[in-house]
């Protein structure tokens, strides 16, 4: 399949509220569902050995297949830990027989030890110089393989200490690296995923607006003819990778969060886990905690007019990842269903005239609860 830039400028589109109630009544988000190679047989942590036997990369593609019966159409893998140049051909085989196909690339610029003190932000010029390479070779892939899009999780790169953090160096050597790597590989888009902690005690771009705001600044720094002419025709070629779980952690809306980068026409794929605000990390199953913030983001995606790639990003480390892939669809597939029986027009209403309309949308909320229950 070969890549084609997604257009991502629909989601900047404002409409009316007839338009608007008209999309809520007479559309459905399209679930397409992809998953994460890397927690398919999940390691241990920090107090615990691994649960689960280690999977090489071809019994975990087996996995895979398995899952294209619960919707599963696409899978995510780390260049170059998990994909790569010699095993590009089996996600082609994974693809060939069951459609679930390659669909984003992550960058390895986390695990590797030489990582330690950042990649692309490292003061070491030749650390930089290999997380350049990699994001480089990625986005080639990427475009290789005709998947979406290639993922920038800076899980390494941040401070420990506020006092003796030269934050113009850190972002400029970051964005920077960035740039020169897109410019490397004209035409493919990357999605920089914010988080506020972990690995790094503090990370380079903590929240959903610091994440926008690299994205313009790299984009920026873009001179690669081809690259220009994308970006003079209002595409864009940084866009995000917000994940519920990040969020959360960083005190945000998700509904929220996720609109603002729609509304910059940049929310290129979306992680969906669960987690308890304001926590460590834990990448529950969808709908575990928090459910309402579930289904707002979904309201907020169907407003938009979302079409991308919803990403299952999960650590099931006591349940086969089989059986948590069926738990998240179906949870999803419900919150779809609970959000398409809505009565958008009285919503809507809600919000036009709120003065006119005091308690209704209580009321409204209520009742999906009760649907719920």
């Amino acid at each position: 399949m070969a890549y084609r830039l997604n257009d991502l400028r629909y989601q900047r589109k404002k409409l009316s509220p007839a338009q608007l109630i008209e999309r809520l009544n007479n559309s459905t988000l399209d679930l397409k569902f992809s998953v994460g190679i890397w927690y398919f047989t999940p390691a241990g942590g920090r107090f615990h050995d691994r649960y689960i036997p280690e999977a090489n990369i071809k019994e975990r593609l087996e996995m895979a297949a398995e899952m294209a019966e619960y919707g599963v159409s696409g899978i995510e893998a780390h260049y170059p830990a998990e994909v790569n140049w010699e095993n590009l051909p089996l996600y082609k085989k994974l693809e060939k027989e069951t459609g679930i196909r390659l669909v984003a690339v992550p960058f390895s610029h986390f695990f590797d030890k030489d990582f330690e003190f950042g990649s692309l932000s490292n003061p070491n010029r030749a650390v930089r110089k290999k997380a350049v390479d990699i994001a480089v070779e990625g986005i080639k892939l990427v475009k290789a393989a005709g998947a979406n899009v290639a993922i920038s999780w800076p899980g390494m790169d941040g401070y420990l200490y506020s006092l003796g953090t030269i934050f113009p160096y850190m972002w400029d050597w970051f964005e920077g690296g960035m740039a020169e790597a897109l410019d490397e590989a004209p035409g493919v888009r990357v999605a920089i995923e914010p988080k506020p902690y972990e690995p790094a005690p503090n990370n380079i771009y903590r929240t959903t607006a610091e994440g926008i705001l690299a994205a313009q600044r790299i984009e920026k720094r873009l001179k690669n003819p081809i690259n220009r002419k994308l970006l003079d025709a209002g595409h864009c070629l940084v866009g995000l990778n917000p994940e519920v779980g990040h969020v959360r952690m960083g005190f945000e809306d998700c509904a929220a969060a996720y609109s603002l980068v729609g509304l910059e026409g940049r929310l290129a794929h979306t992680h969906w886990n669960s987690q308890p605000l304001g926590n460590y990390d834990q990448d529950l199953n969808v709908g575990a905690v928090e459910w309402s913030q579930a289904e707002a983001l979904l309201f907020a995606l169907k407003v938009m007019g979302y079409k991308e790639y919803f990403g299952i990003d999960i650590n099931p480390e006591r349940m086969p990842v089989l059986k948590a892939v069926e738990i998240n669809t179906t949870v999803l597939r419900i919150m779809n269903e609970r959000i398409n029986s809505l009565p958008n027009e009285k919503i809507i209403e809600c919000f036009m005239r709120p003065q006119d309309r005091r308690g209704d949308l209580e009321l409204i909320l209520a009742g999906m609860m009760r649907k719920r229950a």
